[in-house]
């Protein structure tokens, strides 16, 4: 499997996919800059005058809450139809569902009215979008990291009928069917605004050159935390600043360094309740 993911960041290299970011005012920048560094080409659009026309064209097209608006709303169900249309990957990042009934109930209405190719949250988020209850706190999970929440994650795939990935100390990914783990990354990562936002673009990046989804999502986070310890070391173990300067150098060399077999584990799912070995 993991054969199958090695060669990914070199592909978005070569084609430079056009992903089409419909997301929020707090990490525009930061996201456009990781995008560009590890090679895709972003596009923010989001006036609904055009946003229909910029999605079929993309190579993939994310969907981002987390500046949250009944505008934004019309505009992603806009051109997330679009993208539906003309066989573009669509990425959800539900920020904050279930901080407040607004937050929530604009994520599930996407859902209704978008085919969504993946949707990537924390455990609170994901949790809420199925109504389990979890506690989150902002646009933050409270007291669901402490290990990879595979259980949640196969009932989500299944009973939204998208692949789902949850991210936190261990993240998790899954069809509903076959799943992976993936372990790597570094919780400074927690610490820069934009980190959860900016992976869940690069997974539209390459949603956007690999047909297999599952396995394009998995790359993705595994080369996603792979750039980011070698981010921090590079920034001489320093703070998010240092950090968020040496994380961007790091995504641009994605295809320069390999994602070890232990990091990424694949997994069977289990009638929808958790991951067999």
């Amino acid at each position: 499997m993991i054969s199958d993911m090695q060669h990914l960041p070199r592909i978005v290299k070569q084609q430079r996919p056009l992903v089409h970011n419909v997301t929020n005012v707090v990490v525009t920048n930061f996201t456009a800059n990781g995008l560009l560094a590890m090679g895709a080409s972003p596009v923010m659009a989001y006036a609904r005058e055009e946003v229909a026309d910029m999605a079929k064209i993309a190579g993939a097209l994310v969907l981002n809450l987390g500046t949250l608006s009944a505008e934004l709303v019309e505009a992603a169900i806009i051109a997330g139809r679009s993208a539906n249309l003309h066989g573009v990957p669509v990425l959800l990042d539900p920020v904050g569902a279930g901080a407040t009934p607004f937050r929530t109930k604009s994520a599930l209405e996407i859902l209704r009215e978008v085919r969504i190719s993946m949707v990537r949250g924390n455990a609170a988020e994901i949790a809420h979008l199925i109504g389990e209850a979890a506690s989150i706190k902002g646009v933050d999970a409270d007291g669901l990291e402490d290990e990879a929440p595979v259980g949640l994650a196969a009932r989500a795939a299944n009973r939204m009928g998208t692949i789902v990935a949850i991210t936190g100390k261990e993240d998790v990914i899954t069809d509903g069917m076959q799943g992976y783990v993936i372990r790597g990354g570094h919780p400074i990562m927690t610490q820069v605004t934009g980190t959860g936002c900016l992976l869940t673009s690069i997974m539209g990046a390459f949603a956007a050159v690999e047909p297999d989804l599952l396995t394009a999502g998995a790359a993705a986070l595994a080369f996603y935390g792979e750039a980011a310890a070698r981010a921090y070391q590079a920034a001489g173990y320093r703070g998010p600043g240092s950090f968020q300067s040496a994380f961007l150098d790091a995504l641009s060399e994605m295809d320069q360094y390999p994602v070890s077999e232990e990091a990424v584990i694949c997994h069977r799912v289990s009638a929808g309740r958790g991951f067999l070995q």
